[in-house]
């Protein structure tokens, strides 16, 4: 079980890497006005996001197999899972927004500065979660 706690460690923050770095790009995106910046930006994204796809359902898988593994119980883990599903959608959607910028649909700058906060609220709620282990 070892090697799965090593490897999902690895994922995690390769993950979290790209969560927290792609909603930068879009705000450089956004900020951007020349054509050839854009397209930059796009190929950034994009490689940025599928890079991080396979961390993103290796970390996912790993943790699933850890919990099952160590059959953790309590309020406090069924709060992280749901955290880690809405990190999941939060994901999801980054990959939406990259396809938006690739077509020309932009946002404001301050849209995508407020988008670049949620992961490290989650980040921070379940780390609070996994070190206090509060009993509900």
């Amino acid at each position: 079980m070892l090697w799965i706690k090593a490897f999902h460690i690895v994922f995690v923050i390769t993950w979290f890497a790209g969560l927290f770095y792609l909603p930068r790009l879009f705000v450089y995106h956004s900020l951007t006005d020349d054509e050839a910046g854009q397209a930059r930006f796009v190929v950034m994204e994009r490689r940025l996001y599928r890079f991080t796809t396979p961390s993103a359902v290796l970390a996912v898988s790993l943790g699933l197999w850890l919990w099952l593994g160590f059959g953790f119980r309590g309020l406090w883990i069924d709060i992280k899972v749901a955290l880690v599903a809405v990190l999941v959608a939060y994901y999801v959607y980054l990959g939406h927004l990259c396809r938006e910028l690739a077509a020309g649909r932009k946002r404001s700058t301050t849209f995508y500065r407020v988008i670049n906060e949620v992961p490290v609220l989650i980040l921070i709620a379940i780390v609070i979660l996994v070190v206090v282990k509060p009993r509900f």
